[in-house]
């Protein structure tokens, strides 16, 4: 059994097939049969897994294990108390409501890589960065989630899954490491 971390960089799509004009999980990682436990649309970054096993896969990637997958997303807007609250509440996204949350103001990240490209700029509107800790991960949540409460996300990174942390180990934009697969990741391999 392999489980391998990556650091997915931004603009990458999260399959091994060839693309017209991204890139994808074969730039990076080149070991045959390994599969991403879990996704990240091709506008987010930071900490994906990948593994050769299925049971692994499911054990990380379905929300009915709830696994914490924690966010930090630069959102556009000055998030206050009540936009916390709401994320953290659940949130109705029109075809269903999320689960309750973790959802916290923090810094500009200064351990944080420096996107290509970088985001929009715009001097009269203010940025603010959020971590959100979840346990579903479905499509485009995070991103639905702050657009909801009124603070679109301009950049989004995946920087841990559950105890796995993307600073811990070390990897910049791009590089991979294989994880021992019989650590204690927060029951990922047990």
């Amino acid at each position: 059994m392999r489980l391998i971390a990556l650091n997915k960089p931004f603009g990458t799509i999260c399959q091994f097939s060839p693309h017209e004009t991204r890139a994808s999980l074969a730039d990076w990682i080149t070991l045959p049969r390994v599969y991403p436990a879990g996704r990240l649309d091709s506008d987010s970054e930071g900490l994906l897994l990948l593994t050769d096993d299925g049971a692994l896969q499911a054990r990380i990637a379905e929300p009915r294990h709830k696994l914490v997958k924690r966010y930090w997303a630069q959102v556009e807007g000055a998030a206050d108390a009540a936009a916390l609250a709401a994320l953290a509440s659940g949130v109705d996204l029109g075809d269903y409501v999320t689960r309750p949350c973790q959802a916290q103001l923090i810094e500009p990240p200064a351990t944080l890589w420096t996107r290509t490209p970088p985001i929009r700029y715009r001097a009269a509107i203010p940025t603010s960065w959020i971590e959100l800790s979840i346990t579903e991960g479905k499509n485009r949540q995070v991103r639905r989630m702050t657009a909801a409460v009124g603070l679109p996300t301009l950049r989004l990174v995946r920087v841990g899954i559950g105890a796995l942390d993307i600073f811990s180990l070390g990897l910049q934009p791009g590089e991979s490491i294989d994880l021992p697969t019989r650590a204690p990741w927060d029951g990922i391999t047990r």
